[in-house]
């Protein structure tokens, strides 16, 4: 997973509305009621496209572990980061009232089809506004086409922003056409908290093929009180293995806490196969917890190479952080079951009562327009 094509397939969103100009019908607003804000931002401690370490290399750590988790992180909030930049294209060109209009994409030079309409209903909710955008010539495709659907309320705020970039822009999102993104952002404090939002990630259209741990889906859930943000979630990796390769598709499931402020965080991590089916967070991160899957894996693979299992010592530097939780400032990864300072103790309290989505249920995640 490559961040230049993170940042190409959601810049070739944001452009959608640097399209649509005055000659579409479009007048520049200089004043809205939308919301000025539609995520929730995450402590870089705990979300950084960069890592230190090859997802192809053979040799993990629990640092490692760790620190990938970041990179997992980072791509959902890349996936939510570019939801602002709709909403301020929704108020730069007034979108919030009712029209039918088409224009040509930059890019592709297809025809998209753009309807804002009130009072909109999803999933047994009712929205104040709707905006779809459709590629025109394929609005009779089993997927009608469809590229874009974002309804919110004004007040208090809440939101949903469906996208197929494909159809938004066939000529940069070629290798990706079935690569769906949704966010939900809600200020309703429905979860428990001042703001918060879900990113789901469906088909993810890069490296499949070649990279052994590269994502098809993810969901991740970032709530926000003051100063403290909880994350939880899952990142599936459908050819994921780490020391045996018999059998292939690992979750990267987590709970994590942190302060925006002071940039640290703690997390949790699991590491169960994307076919476990459960919601018990004693099965998903305990049981499959970093240090139970490689001290299971590391004996097997000892004993299919030597013949028998590794000594303690052996054993002992092979498992070199992988206790829980992880520790995490600005800089990356600090340590794995060593408490660092006292600061960290709220969050070391906060993850245990968050538990990550069912392995199963996300590597089967499916995410489905109006």
């Amino acid at each position: 997973m490559k961040r230049f094509k993170i940042v190409a397939l959601l810049l070739s969103i944001v452009f959608l509305f640097s399209q649509c100009t005055e000659d579409d019908g479009l007048e520049k607003k200089t004043n809205s009621g939308l919301p000025e804000s539609f995520t929730v931002d995450i402590p870089s401690s705990l979300s950084n496209v960069e890592t230190t370490k090859s997802a192809t290399d053979d040799d993990f750590s629990g640092e490692d572990i760790y620190e990938h988790l970041r990179n997992f992180i980072a791509l959902g909030e890349l996936g939510a980061e570019f939801i602002e930049e709709i909403m301020i294209g929704i108020a730069t060109y007034g979108l919030d009232k009712p029209m039918d209009i088409t224009f040509l994409g930059d890019d592709d030079d297809r025809n998209k089809h753009l309807v804002v309409i009130d009072d909109a209903t999803f999933e047994s909710k009712s929205y104040d506004h709707m905006v779809t955008v459709s590629d025109l010539e394929s609005e009779s495709n089993s997927d009608k086409g469809m590229a874009m659907q974002v309804l919110w309320n004004d007040s208090p705020v809440e939101g949903i922003a469906i996208l197929k970039p494909y159809n938004l822009d066939r000529a940069n999102n070629s290798n990706a056409p079935n690569t769906i993104l949704r966010i939900d952002y809600s200020e309703t404090g429905e979860y428990g908290y001042e703001a918060s939002m879900i990113v789901s990630i469906a088909n993810w259209g890069h490296d499949n093929n070649f990279d052994r741990f590269a994502i098809d889906n993810l969901k991740m859930f970032v709530g926000k009180n003051g100063d403290e943000i909880d994350v939880y979630g899952n990142s599936n990796h459908p050819n994921g293995w780490l020391f045996l390769d018999d059998t292939t598709g690992l979750s990267w499931a987590f709970v994590a806490s942190g302060s925006e402020s002071n940039d640290i965080g703690v997390a949790e991590v699991g590491l169960p196969w994307s076919f476990v089916d459960s919601d018990s967070r004693k099965i998903i991160l305990e049981n499959y917890s970093i240090k139970n899957v490689f001290t299971m894996q590391i004996n097997r693979w000892f004993k299919d190479t030597y013949g028998v299992e590794p000594d303690a010592t052996q054993l002992s530097v092979l498992l070199q952080e992988t206790e829980a939780p992880g520790f995490f400032n600005s800089t990356g990864f600090v340590s794995g079951g060593t408490l660092p300072g006292s600061e960290y103790q709220p969050f070391v309290d906060n993850i245990a009562t968050l538990v990550p989505y069912n392995p199963k249920e996300i590597a089967n995640l499916q995410i489905k327009f109006k």
